[in-house]
C-alpha cells in the first residue's frame, strides 16, 4: 500500500545549511572515505553515532532541509536502504525526557533524545523523524547508497569534480610510470545521484 507519509530509505545530511561549499565539501570527503564518521557531542552521553532521518524525500524541502525555517541541514547527503542500516544494528531514537533517560538501561542510552514538549520554549525535534547507529564510523560502497545533491548543476559539479580528481591521479601517476599504464589507474564515476528537486525521482521513492 501506497504510504506517502512513510519511506523505507534513511538519509544522512551533510551541514552546515548556511554554508553550501562547506557542505558540498563534506560529502565529496565523505563519498572520497567511503565512509562517515560518527559524531557524539550533541549525544547525551557522548555515545558515538551516525545519525539518519526517515523522513520521506518529498517532505523534505518543508521540513528537514527547508532553508527558509528551522533546519540546520544542507541539501547533500547519502541515502540508505533502512532494512540495510537496521541489520547494521541502527534503530529510530527514542525521544523522551532526560529523567527517563537515567531508567534507560545502559545498552540502550545511545538513543535517547530529549523531548519536553511542555517546556517554555518547548524542546521538540519529533519532526527530524531520527534514526541512529552506534559506531565508530559507518563504512559503505557505492552499492548501498544514493547520493542527493539539491539539483542537475550539483549533481554536473560533482562529477566534474571527480573527472578532474581522476586526471590529476593519471597526470601524477604517468610522472613515475608510461601513460598507458597511468590511464589504468581512472575510476569511473561509481555513484547513482538523485537531484532532490525532481519531482518524478522523488515522488518514485517515497516507497522506494
Amino acid at each position: 500500500m501506497s504510504r506517502p507519509d512513510i519511506s523505507n530509505k534513511l538519509v544522512h545530511f551533510t551541514g552546515p545549511r548556511q554554508d553550501m561549499e562547506e557542505a558540498y565539501g563534506r560529502l565529496r570527503s565523505i563519498l572520497s572515505d567511503r565512509c562517515i564518521i560518527a559524531g557524539q557531542e550533541k549525544i547525551k552521553g557522548r555515545y558515538p553515532c551516525v545519525c539518519f532521518t526517515e523522513s520521506p524525500l518529498l517532505s523534505l524541502s518543508g521540513g528537514l532541509v527547508n532553508v527558509r525555517n528551522y533546519s540546520r541541514y544542507a541539501p547533500f547527503g547519502i541515502m540508505f536502504d533502512k532494512g540495510w542500516i537496521f541489520q547494521g544494528g541502527g534503530r529510530p531514537v527514542i525521544y523522551q525526557t532526560d529523567i527517563e533517560y537515567d531508567a534507560l538501561p545502559q545498552h540502550l542510552q545511545w538513543r535517547h533524545v530529549r523531548y519536553e514538549p511542555i517546556n517554555e520554549p518547548p524542546i521538540d525535534f519529533t519532526w527530524e523523524r531520527e534514526w541512529r547507529i552506534n559506531c565508530k564510523e559507518l563504512v559503505f560502497s557505492p552499492v548501498e547508497v544514493v547520493i542527493l545533491v539539491p539539483d542537475e548543476e550539483w549533481e554536473e559539479r560533482l562529477l566534474n569534480d571527480h573527472e578532474y580528481d581522476q586526471d590529476y591521479t593519471v597526470r601524477s601517476i604517468s610522472l613515475v610510470l608510461d601513460e598507458d599504464i597511468a590511464q589504468q589507474y581512472w575510476e569511473n564515476f561509481p555513484w547513482e545521484v538523485m537531484c532532490l528537486d525532481s519531482k518524478t525521482s522523488l515522488a518514485e521513492d517515497v516507497n522506494g
